[in-house]
């Protein structure tokens, strides 16, 4: 494996069959923890954002966001030979899995470690297992909450935490039945937005990173959460 990475998404509802991701993120670590490239966008549902009082993206947000199917050959090349890693990570999980199958593309069994798991033994004192109450039993800090780059890089945190307190355990390595075919791992063509070719633009909210100092409902004051437009076509940081 080559290091991790730390994924969150932001979705229309809790259903990964029924609703859809409308934000993701992602984070990778080297084997050191350390912080190798940074991936964010907004996602057009191709239908109502869903809860916006939650994740507070609009619908205006993600007009002329990319579709899933445009940023989908970038995401597998992130989570090739890493372990995902996410805070309640088989939720994220669940939701790419989801949307690679609507576009008939497998995502192949990935090694999955949880910072929500492993909080229930680094963190007892912790308040409660979700993600804002482990960075405050962690003393991170605050974080922008329910944005896909906020959560992953405050997951990122948490592995960073863990790590220094004890050697991090196994990942859940969800392997294929005895009897499958060795299948590669698969490669999409990169997708166009415009017919001369142009590179298909990433709106992202902008969540730099921590620590952030403390302010209400969980953000830090000061930090920006509009949405942006990334330049480069991986909207690497």
């Amino acid at each position: 494996m080559g290091g991790y990475a730390v994924v969150d998404v932001e979705a229309t509802g809790r259903s990964p069959w029924r609703h859809r991701v409308v934000e993701v993120a992602v984070v990778l670590l080297d084997e050191g923890l350390r912080t190798e490239e940074a991936f964010s966008t907004l996602i057009d549902p191709g239908g109502p954002v869903g809860p916006t009082h939650v994740h507070r993206i609009t619908q205006d947000d993600v007009v002329g966001a990319p579709r899933f199917r445009e940023v989908a050959p970038y995401l597998l090349d992130l989570l090739a030979d890493r372990v995902m890693v996410g805070h309640h990570v088989t939720c994220d999980h669940a939701f790419l899995e989801r949307e690679y199958a609507r576009i008939g593309v497998p995502l192949p069994p990935v090694p999955l470690l949880c910072t929500m798991r492993m909080a229930r033994t680094r963190l007892p004192a912790a308040a409660g297992w979700g993600l804002t109450a482990c960075v405050e039993a962690a003393g991170l800090g605050r974080y922008p909450a329910h944005t896909a780059m906020g959560d992953a890089r405050a997951s990122a945190d948490l592995l960073r935490h863990y790590a220094l307190a004890g050697a991090l355990p196994p990942a859940d390595r969800r392997e294929p039945p005895p009897d499958a075919v060795p299948a590669p791992w698969p490669r999409l063509a990169r997708a166009r937005s415009l017919a001369g070719g142009e590179l298909v633009p990433l709106p992202r909210r902008e969540t730099p990173p921590g620590p952030w100092p403390q302010g209400a409902a969980g953000f830090g004051a000061g930090v920006p959460v509009g949405p942006g437009t990334a330049t480069a076509p991986q909207g690497g940081e």
